[in-house]
């Protein structure tokens, strides 16, 4: 007999561990998921806070300073448009062929893509092909994270015990915190460090460079773990959906759409308080890139706070519930957004930032486990995943264009009005929606 154990065999134990729902298995998970998000956001982050600070001047040279950067945050919006279509395609295959493989898939897709933005020469030198090709680059990203949120969420929840689904579902939901964190960190130190001509020459290029080595780290922490027991039933089954996305449309039009709905607000809050705010803040307030970057810093610090706290409290409080509060803070917030911002004072313009992120996250937090919750097994990849990505588009894509807009035509208050009428959206459509921390997930 073999004295040693093959690496399919590890594999094959491996795999067991993870089904029988042990701490260290269950801790494999939590970090699998929450590392994924993290990368992935980071990525996406990258471009907002780039498209804030430097990408007009870089791909769009011609046009005036306001049309520079309203061409910025349309290429921006693009990768919206392109996260429901990420949504179908790794939904169809997440929810046909498993979880994890397609998790392996949409990180590669994403971190390729972000990488080779910062390869890509600006419009000095290739002239109108470089923001086609920015255009391009910032679509396939789109498609990457539109299929990474659903699967790393399912990732924890169809692993988690039924009364810590919330909790579980807490570590992928942190990934926009500390994938924000860090993005924001890296420009806030080469900003720091760097002359205002190399940053805006080269040195905005390095945290997409970074990329490259960020996704191999993904992948490794992503290839050691298993397949969903949850999902693993309906293989054995032979239950798969064949078609998972008119499976949804036709069983689920009511949660997808009122998911979509409630998740808007958490969009919305998100890209006006860092994206169009940051813009807004150096460009119209006169305000310092490096303070700017380092008030994004603290502010992130609060949406953390707000996505642990309501996602852990949800497993007793209900998700609905504390939904249901962030999107009623978010509503006052969006009314004192603004004038605590246009203060010019740090403290106040952190109380601004960080207050408006907290809502955020007590709305998305519970979020990682309600979406999941509001389909069934067969089609939960691409159900939960098209909800949440729709939200984007509602609520993300056009934040910073409409916020834009209303700033130059009307005042900043204006687009505090804005953010407050997203947040009676999402309550709306909320109240509208079940309680499902009870509900079975087989």
């Amino acid at each position: 007999m073999r004295s040693e154990t093959t690496a399919a065999e590890k594999q094959q134990v491996q795999g067991e561990a993870d089904k029988d729902g042990s701490p260290e298995s269950m801790r494999r998970v939590a970090v699998a998921s929450f590392i994924g998000t993290a990368i992935e956001f980071y990525d996406f982050y990258i471009y907002g806070t780039a498209a804030a600070l430097v990408l007009n001047e870089a791909f769009f040279p011609t046009l005036d300073p306001v049309n520079a950067t309203l061409a910025s945050f349309s290429t921006y919006a693009v990768a919206f448009a392109a996260r429901p279509i990420g949504s179908v395609i790794f939904g169809h295959f997440g929810d046909r062929v498993g979880r994890k493989s397609v998790l392996v898939a949409s990180l590669l897709l994403m971190g390729l893509s972000t990488a080779l933005v910062g390869l890509l020469p600006g419009y000095g030198t290739l002239g109108i092909w470089a923001p086609i090709l920015l255009i391009l680059l910032r679509f396939l990203q789109g498609i990457g994270l539109g299929g990474e949120w659903g699967g790393a969420a399912l990732l924890a929840v169809e692993h988690a015990p039924k009364k810590k689904r919330g909790m579980y579902a807490a570590f992928p939901q942190l990934g926009p915190s500390v994938g924000f964190f860090a993005a924001t960190g890296v420009f806030w130190l080469l900003s720091a460090v760097l002359s205002d001509d190399a940053f805006r020459s080269w040195g905005w290029r390095v945290p997409f460079l970074l990329s490259f080595l960020l996704v191999g780290v993904g992948l490794f922490v992503r290839l050691r773990i298993s397949e969903t027991p949850v999902f693993a039933k309906v293989m054995d089954a032979q239950e798969a959906s064949k078609v998972p996305t008119l499976d949804v449309l036709r069983r689920y039009p009511r949660e997808l759409l009122l998911g979509a709905g409630g998740m808007i607000v958490a969009y919305g809050l998100f890209y006006t308080a860092t994206t169009y705010c940051l813009a807004y803040s150096t460009g119209t307030l006169g305000v310092s890139r490096n303070t700017m970057l380092g008030l994004s810093l603290v502010a992130c610090l609060f949406l953390a706070a707000g996505t642990w706290l309501a996602a852990t409290r949800s497993d007793g409080a209900g998700r609905r519930k504390l939904v249901l509060a962030g999107a009623g803070l978010a509503v006052v917030w969006g009314l004192v957004l603004f004038p605590l911002l246009d203060t010019e004072q740090p403290v106040l313009m952190a109380l601004a930032l960080g207050g408006a992120l907290f809502c955020m996250g007590v709305v998305y937090g519970p979020m990682g486990a309600y979406l999941p919750e509001l389909f069934g097994t067969n089609v939960r990849y691409s159900g939960a995943s098209l909800a949440y990505n729709l939200g984007g588009v509602l609520g993300g894509a056009v934040s910073p264009l409409v916020a834009t807009r209303l700033q130059s035509a009307f005042g900043s208050s204006s687009v505090g009005w804005y953010v407050s009428a997203m947040a009676v959206v999402s309550l709306v459509c909320v109240l509208a929606l079940p309680e499902t921390r009870e509900r079975e997930l087989a």
